[in-house]
């Protein structure tokens, strides 16, 4: 594959082609540049369309960095015109609409319904996960954000991270959900205190936590159930 990067994708082999992989294979078995190179379609001169894919997510720290990107930004990018912008923003808020959809006017008023939607697709990653799910008034789901992967810290979970989508949709509240992958779902001193945090930042800002729930595949902690809200 490194021999053909630099060279126009239409002279590769078709069998290496990231379109034609993914008709015969499955958009599954495409690597996030690879996808994002069907969407730029071309690169410019000695660079392909998997070289622009490649420095887009250097650029900005994968394909999550790219969310919240204006078109000026991305396109930015020596060979992004604005058109590949917009096509890349477009792909980007679809996706959004897309998982978005299937929470939209859950209602999440209790731990239990927080388990019962994220047990099987948050409680079996392999790594952590820090989610944001807005709320209306009546306390129902409007959308789910991924704010952090990785383990969690203080620094990757920072208050404007986790209260700007709240505050762009004029939310009523939100609620916080993260992953144990150990298993375990019992909260770390460090779980405790970005919670704490978090806690004393809405209240500033005038949108409730209404819960910080910790799911596993198997079980659940609420932040709220055990007092710690």
């Amino acid at each position: 594959m490194e021999t053909l990067r630099h060279m126009r994708i239409k002279d590769w082999p078709e069998e290496e082609r990231p379109r034609e992989r993914l008709i015969y294979h499955g958009a599954e078995r495409l690597s996030n540049a690879e996808l994002l190179a069907i969407i730029i379609g071309k690169g410019r001169e000695g660079r392909s369309a998997l070289d622009l894919a490649h420095e887009l997510l250097n650029e900005f720290g994968g394909i999550e960095g790219l969310k919240g990107k204006s078109a000026a930004e991305i396109s930015a990018v020596a060979g992004i015109g604005m058109a590949k912008a917009a096509a890349i923003l477009a792909a980007i808020e679809l996706s959004t609409r897309i998982s978005s959809g299937t929470i939209r006017g859950r209602p999440l008023k209790d731990p239990k319904a927080v388990f019962k939607y994220f047990h099987l697709s948050l409680g079996t990653e392999k790594q952590e996960q820090f989610k944001v799910i807005t709320l209306d008034t009546r306390m129902r789901a409007i959308r789910e954000y991924t704010i952090s992967k990785g383990l969690l810290d203080a620094s990757l979970v920072h208050p404007r991270e986790v209260f700007v989508p709240a505050i762009r949709e004029h939310s009523a509240a939100i609620l916080v959900v993260h992953n144990h992958p150990s298993g375990n779902c019992r909260p770390s001193p460090e779980d405790i205190s970005i919670t704490r945090r978090l806690v004393s930042a809405g209240e500033i800002i005038g949108i409730e936590i209404v819960d910080h729930v910790i799911v596993t595949k198997d079980s659940y902690y609420s932040f709220k159930e055990e007092g710690l809200l």
